[in-house]
């Protein structure tokens, strides 16, 4: 069957509300909501990125059967500058979904990374690149078998965790979030408020307080 393209309409990103994501570390926005928001640890980027750097963009999202890189050709395709092709191959890695020549498709759009729960392959070439990040569950050098089969722009589960288009995608050393679009703003407030909090939290230490009576430790018996 062929790939199934669905329309999506959602609000795109702002430069200051992307600025803004962009100072949040992803440990920060496991704390504050439970860690539900965090993929598979296991999915990581290619090469580290440079310290204090972050990917940040919108998903577009791909569903893929397995062993078919179909639905990875049609989200590059659409997928708009600064967003970011999500996709769902199952944590298969038997076969790779994309490789030098699609990921570098990708960068010269403009398209802000891509992150796969599955493999690629020729990553010595796309680790090369400091312009964009690739999170993958693995690597193989068995390319794909078919290129028909999954679906564009749909609900799919990342790593453990619902991802829809238009999410916003945040991605550092420590792992990847997905975050809902319809919870960003509040998110993204209450994770500036952790931001100050800790802070706060490094200067009192600094100043020669205690770990217990910094974080309010209950006493020792």
């Amino acid at each position: 069957m062929p790939t199934i393209v669905h329309a999506t309409r959602h609000k795109a990103l702002n430069s200051r509300t992307l600025a803004a994501w962009k100072r949040i570390p992803v440990t920060i926005i496991s704390d504050i909501s439970g860690g539900r928001v965090i993929a598979d640890p296991r999915i990581r980027p290619l090469r580290p990125l440079a310290l204090g750097t972050r990917l940040v963009g919108q998903a577009v999202t791909a569903w893929c059967e397995r062993s078919d890189f179909g639905p990875v050709l049609h989200a590059i395709d659409l997928a708009a500058p600064g967003t970011i092709v999500t996709v769902d191959a199952g944590g298969c890695l038997q076969t790779a979904y994309c490789g030098e020549i699609l990921c570098g498709t990708a960068r010269r759009k403009g398209i802000a990374g891509l992150v796969i729960n599955g493999a690629v392959r020729d990553i010595d070439t796309i680790a090369s690149w400091d312009d964009f990040p690739v999170f993958a569950l693995g690597n193989t050098a068995k390319g794909p078998l078919g290129k028909e089969r999954g679906a564009v722009n749909g609900e799919i589960v990342f790593g453990g965790i619902a991802a829809r288009p238009g999410d916003i995608v945040l991605g550092d050393n420590d792992g990847l979030a997905i975050i809902p679009a319809k919870e960003a703003e509040t998110l993204l407030a209450r994770a500036e408020e952790r931001l100050g909090m800790e802070e706060e939290w490094t200067s009192e230490l600094a100043k020669g307080r205690s770990l217990v009576d910094v974080f309010s430790v209950p006493a020792a018996v």
